[in-house]
């Protein structure tokens, strides 16, 4: 591969993986029923809005599942991988594209909730975070995977150890995602 061939991959990866994540976010804060008036919530409105408006018209919500999302976050999983392949000169078949995009997405949103989780249990070693808009949205995003493991898992003294159960058995999706082979 060349050097423009690299950089070219590695733009398109990391642009679209960006947008890509701004999208599951999105999906996840409103699957989460989160403030959408906190201003981290906002940034990712009005980031994602010109992609999910239009896609909207045509792709009703199914209960509380925000369908425009997946169905905006598998496509383009679908345009940057076929991006990246016809650029490293790799074919797949459509079908092919298609699974790897259900497994991808599967595989962003368990780490969305991993990185979440590690960040949050970070912050709360910092103490005195009432009021910042970033921690809200990460109790927002992690509390309705903490929940039921808090109900089942005690503190041990002071230490919550949910996030840490959590993590595992988030781990242990992406093993049985991984092997799938997709």
């Amino acid at each position: 591969m060349g050097i423009l061939q690299n950089i070219g991959i590695f733009l398109v990866d990391t642009l679209f993986t960006l947008y890509i994540y701004a999208v599951v976010i999105r999906f996840v804060l409103a699957l989460s029923r989160a403030d959408f008036y906190n201003q981290v919530s906002q940034m990712i409105v009005k980031v994602t809005n010109p992609a999910l408006v239009p896609l909207r018209r045509f792709i009703p919500p199914i209960g509380k599942i925000d369908t425009s999302a997946i169905v905006l976050a598998v496509a383009l999983i679908i345009v940057k991988t076929f991006l990246i392949l016809a650029m490293s000169g790799v074919e797949m078949n459509f079908v092919g594209l298609i699974a790897y995009a259900i497994i991808e997405l599967l595989r962003t949103i368990i780490w969305l909730y991993i990185i979440a989780l590690i960040l949050q249990a970070i912050i709360s070693w910092i103490g005195n975070t009432h009021g910042n808009p970033f921690v809200s949205i990460l109790n927002n995003l992690t509390d309705p995977i903490l929940r039921p493991i808090r109900n089942v898992v005690p503190n041990i003294g002071m230490i919550d150890l949910s996030p840490m159960v959590a993590i595992l058995g988030l781990n242990i999706l992406l093993i049985i995602l991984n092997g799938f082979g997709v």
